[in-house]
């Protein structure tokens, strides 16, 4: 089969099945028509020649606008080219005089450094008709690069996971690995994007980083975003229940005690000290009168003189004795000489 030659279209093509992206997107064109667009070959037939048709592509971005310069290739059932070429400024590109049958379409640049190209896909030839198909090529994602950093030292830290969003959704969570990084693809729907980070999850030990930054950002860009972390303080030391060794001063009070202490006496008394000087030897008796009572002491009961009267009741008892033997004695001598008889 010799390869056929690429036209473009002056006319705007009806769109068929729009192919979209997402973040692995390889999104797979498709054709549809309710009527099929007749083949404009002018060329005459003989009447033994079998007709042929053709495929008009249009080629678009997720926002609408038309991509010039995609470049695209059409091969046959058995592998071989059957047509190439690139989207003009309305981003058309025909394949016209085609042998009806299933064809391989590949697209091999979006000719544009925001675009992704989309799949390989196959395309159905049919006879007399060019059939129109509409290509739209997702937006690149961008990079992403995210670093978790101590606020004090700069130390790449692991376990730091973020939610990156637009708007009130959520596209990306990353969590840095042991390096203190973690990467990942960021999608895109328009041709520039304003996101926010916000992060979940603190490395161990660091307080977590609340308030959510924000970037811009184009399709196909790289992004680094770094989160600081400032470490969670160390609880203070609670005093110990142990004594010291060292004596602790005594704390004055605010009101003076009136009460005496075996320490302090009184504030009104003054006790003295024993006095040693003419105290009598271990084995002599000090008179009772010569020892001063000591103050405070209890008042003297006459416990000193208990000997003295023990001795005086004594030689009382024996005086008394005496005295009743004696007169006994003087009562015997008048008896005799009153009435008494000698033999």
């Amino acid at each position: 089969m010799r390869i056929r030659s690429a036209r473009t279209l002056p006319a705007a093509i009806a769109v068929a099945a729009a192919v979209t992206g997402s973040l692995s997107w390889a999104p797979t064109a498709s054709a549809q028509s309710t009527e099929p667009t007749p083949s404009s070959s002018s060329t005459p037939r003989n009447a033994g020649e079998a007709e042929t048709g053709g495929v008009v592509i249009l080629k678009k971005d997720p926002g609408g606008d038309v991509l010039a310069g995609a470049s695209f290739t059409l091969l046959d059932s058995a592998g071989k080219e059957a047509a190439n070429g690139k989207t003009d400024a309305q981003g058309q590109l025909v394949f016209n005089d085609l042998t009806p049958g299933v064809y391989r379409l590949k697209e091999v640049t979006s000719g544009s450094p925001l675009h992704d190209t989309v799949d390989d896909q196959d395309v159905i030839v049919t006879p007399g008709v060019d059939m129109p198909l509409t290509i739209v090529d997702p937006f690149k994602d961008a990079s992403v690069l995210l670093k978790a950093k101590d606020d004090k030292t700069g130390k790449l830290l692991p376990g730091s996971t973020v939610n990156i969003g637009s708007g009130e959704k959520t596209i990306l969570t990353l969590t840095t690995g042991s390096d203190g990084t973690a990467s990942g693809k960021l999608p895109f729907n328009s041709r520039n994007g304003d996101f926010w980070v916000k992060q979940v999850k603190a490395p161990e030990g660091y307080k977590i980083h609340k308030p959510s930054k924000t970037f811009k950002a184009q399709p196909g860009d790289p992004v680094t975003v770094t989160t600081t972390n400032a470490k969670i303080p160390l609880p203070t030391e609670k005093p110990t229940d142990k004594p010291s060794d060292q004596p602790t001063p005594d704390t004055p009070t605010d009101k003076p005690s009136d009460r005496p202490t075996p320490d302090k006496p009184g504030k009104d008394e003054d006790t003295p000290e024993p006095s040693t000087v003419g105290a009598p030897a271990s084995d002599e008796t000090a008179p009772t009168a010569a020892t001063p009572a000591p103050a405070g002491s209890l008042a003297h009961t006459g416990a000193d003189a208990t000997p003295w009267l023990v001795g005086g009741a004594g030689l009382l008892i024996v005086a008394g004795g005496g005295a009743l033997f004696a007169a006994r004695c003087r009562r015997t001598d008048s008896s005799t000489d009153d009435g008494s008889v000698e033999s």
